[in-house]
């Protein structure tokens, strides 16, 4: 049995939750383990569609029992809003989501201070948060005046949010914000706790225990590699350590007991949000890929900016996420396209340049150096199998597979659960 990470591996977006709810049919468990609520997972089962942003995937699965883990920062008004909808669609939680006592709450002042200091940004400053409250929360955690999920269960739980929102308000004030109203942040504060008690456990023991019974495991990313704390284009990433590194820390289990690392990428590129994007088009193709691919934010509604396959990127994330193979998606995109190009390398400053520098600026001069190749212009939708694709389609799966080193094990055509191959070559 495995404990497999999925990562995205480009700057999110990358289809995820789609992949995540594949591999749940033969999993015990799924664990998120990182992000809060800015992460939007879209699962579409036959006519029916889910869009999950703190939930893990395996929800959706009868059989999967599911934990928010330790490294997560938690919206607990806007989970409690989404296990709600999820048990009026008939989903059934109890005995199957488990939420880490150790799990940071975001509460309504951290989301007042992110949109607050980003709207006080200059443009082309802007870090392109989803002002979820995400970075604040992770700041509190960091600075060790967060409130953590097992705070809920105690007696003066409600005190500690109303001296904190009062503290915050002083902040949020001298930036110019408008202070929340106290009683209305207890009020709602209170509501979602109490909702939310029946479903707090320390999930450390629970989940080292599947690992020592064996148990098949997936850990679910949120965001991608690009957008990582530590290895992301800083500053405009998230707050958190989106690539397989994050898993133990934000789980509790060792590092040893992950054995396997898939990574998520789009046949082409897509960004959400500021900062360099070396391979984006800003041309009648990059509008053709957006309206084909419905690249719109599942969690902010934003559109993505579109860009060819980036395989500098791929290779980087391969690199310092240990991904071993590959879940190629949105293949079907590039259907009618004439002519594909896969940027190979960058130039900068008249050096070729291989790998993701850690220099923003030096990021924003690179210029992508294209390889072209030859599109199929037939439809892959319906393709059930790697023989069914078109010839130059299966060529261009295999020369992602060649300049990237990274074979691709999971191939998506379309955005239903069936439109999925599993290769076996």
């Amino acid at each position: 049995m495995s404990k497999t990470v999925l990562i995205g591996s480009q700057w999110g977006d990358e289809g995820k939750g789609k992949i995540i709810d594949v591999l749940t049919a033969d999993v015990d468990w799924v664990v998120r383990y990182q992000g809060g609520n800015n992460a939007g997972h879209t699962v579409k089962i036959g006519d029916e569609k889910y869009v999950l942003h703190l939930t893990p995937s395996g929800i959706l699965r009868e059989h999967c029992k599911c934990v928010i883990g330790n490294g997560l920062v938690v919206d607990i008004v806007g989970l409690q809003s989404e296990l709600s909808e999820l048990v009026e669609r008939g989903i059934k939680l109890e005995n199957r989501l488990f939420i880490s006592d150790r799990a940071h709450i975001v509460l309504p002042y951290h989301k007042a201070l992110d949109g607050t200091k980003e709207g006080n940004l200059e443009k082309g400053k802007k870090i392109g948060t989803t002002k979820r409250g995400i970075g604040p929360c992770y700041m509190d955690k960091a600075d060790r005046i967060g409130l953590r999920i097992g705070d809920i269960l105690e007696a003066d739980f409600l005190d500690r949010v109303r001296t904190l929102t009062a503290d915050k308000n002083t902040i949020i004030e001298s930036l110019g914000g408008e202070p929340l109203d106290i009683d209305e942040v207890v009020k709602d504060i209170s509501e979602a706790a109490d909702y939310l008690k029946p479903f707090i456990r320390d999930t450390i023991p629970m989940l080292n225990e599947a690992v020592k019974n064996d148990d098949e495991i997936l850990f679910e990313g949120a965001q991608g590699v690009m957008l990582d704390v530590d290895f992301g284009t800083y500053p405009f990433v998230t707050s958190s350590s989106t690539g397989a590194g994050g898993a133990p820390a934000g789980s509790g289990i060792a590092p040893g007991a992950i054995d396997r690392c898939i990574g998520i990428v789009k046949a082409y590129t897509t960004r959400v949000g500021e900062g360099p994007f070396p391979t984006e088009l800003f041309d009648d193709m990059g509008m053709h890929l957006a309206k084909v691919g419905d690249e719109f934010g599942a969690t902010t509604g934003r559109p993505r900016r579109c860009g060819w396959f980036d395989a500098v990127v791929a290779k980087y994330s391969a690199m310092v996420g240990g991904i071993n193979e590959w879940a190629l998606m949105k293949l079907d995109v590039l259907d009618a396209v004439e002519t594909i190009k896969i940027c190979v390398a960058y130039e900068c400053d008249g050096e070729r340049i291989d790998t993701v520098p850690a220099s923003i600026s030096k990021l924003a001069r690179c210029k992508p150096i294209y390889e072209e190749f030859k599109g199929w212009n037939t439809p892959t939708t319906e393709c059930t199998s790697w023989d069914e694709l078109p010839e130059q389609c299966r060529k261009y799966v295999e020369y992602l597979e060649k300049i990237t080193g990274v074979n691709v094990s999971i191939l998506s055509v379309g955005p239903k659960r069936s439109s999925t191959l599993v290769l076996n070559r």
